[in-house]
């Protein structure tokens, strides 16, 4: 019992402390500006003030950004865990040759700092064949850049998601899916309509991990988004900050408004998200 109360305590402490930021930022984002730089810091606004909501979707066409962004993230999460998936289904249930060595090779590319390979993929956008004015070679336009497959190219598919589904798929029993092929049913038909039934909640984890994601990358957009039509909700917070100020109130109103649909999509799939969690070490 000591043991338990002790577990809880730590946990209440941990939860405070990482929901104090969060707290801090919804007081602010309501607070005049008078409260905002008082002296010493005051936590409850002397009065709750929707004027920096205002001030922050007047400023810029967060609309805009914000269709951007969802349009992005959904179709990148689609699209992830449809390839995820399926590469973490062919290294979990086939037997071929290379597979522990290619799986090896894919999840040690997790060590690299996107960093590294920015400028590379930078240049492997500009000059896709086909797009944006380049021809077959390449050459002549600007490719992706700018565009919503760009924006989504550097997330369609990731190591840890080909990692969390090969995990998962260990826990199905390999007689369910010998059972389906002696009825008659075909590789891609005991993929689709059994395997994916059952693995909703790694592919909840998967979508949510997605999601969150693409809705904060912020380098990759800057370095590809030159058009104020393409901007990302990430992007747009640069509004308020300037060279010599920072309009703390519009900022801490329209952080919120951002943080707002995560906060959302881990609230309706946070069961989804333990149990893939809780399933997908169960073998290796």
């Amino acid at each position: 019992m000591p043991r338990k109360i002790l577990i809880y305590t730590l946990l209440v402490c941990l939860a405070v402390l990482m929901g104090t930021p969060l707290a801090w930022m919804v007081l602010s984002s309501v607070k005049p500006n008078s409260d905002l730089f008082s002296y010493p810091p005051v936590w409850l606004p002397s009065r709750i003030t929707l004027e920096h909501y205002q001030h922050a979707f007047r400023a810029a066409p967060f609309a805009r950004y914000f269709a951007n962004s969802t349009l992005i993230s959904t179709a990148t999460v689609i699209v992830n865990c449809l390839f995820c998936s399926l590469a973490g289904y062919a290294f979990a249930k086939y037997e071929f040759r290379g597979r522990d060595l290619l799986f090896y090779a894919l999840i040690s590319t997790m060590m690299i700092p996107f960093h590294v390979i920015l400028i590379p993929v930078f240049i492997i956008a500009k000059r896709f064949p086909l797009t944006g004015g380049n021809n077959i070679f390449g050459a002549g336009g600007i490719g992706l850049l700018d565009s919503y497959p760009g924006l989504m190219l550097i997330h369609l598919m990731n190591a840890f998601g080909v990692f969390l589904m090969r995990q998962f798929f260990f826990s199905i029993p390999d007689d369910l899916l010998d059972s389906a092929r002696i009825d008659g049913a075909s590789e891609f038909g005991i993929y689709w309509k059994i395997v994916m039934p059952l693995a909703k909640p790694a592919l909840g984890t998967l979508a949510i991990f997605t999601f969150t994601g693409v809705w904060d990358d912020f380098l990759w957009p800057l370095v590809i988004i030159t058009s104020e039509d393409m901007r990302t909700v990430q992007l747009g917070l640069q509004v308020f900050q300037s060279q010599y100020s920072i309009q703390w109130g519009p900022l801490m109103a329209a952080t919120f408004a951002v943080t707002l649909p995560l906060i959302l999509v881990f609230v309706m799939g946070q069961r989804h998200f333990v149990e893939g969690i809780a399933t997908s070490g169960m073998k290796n």
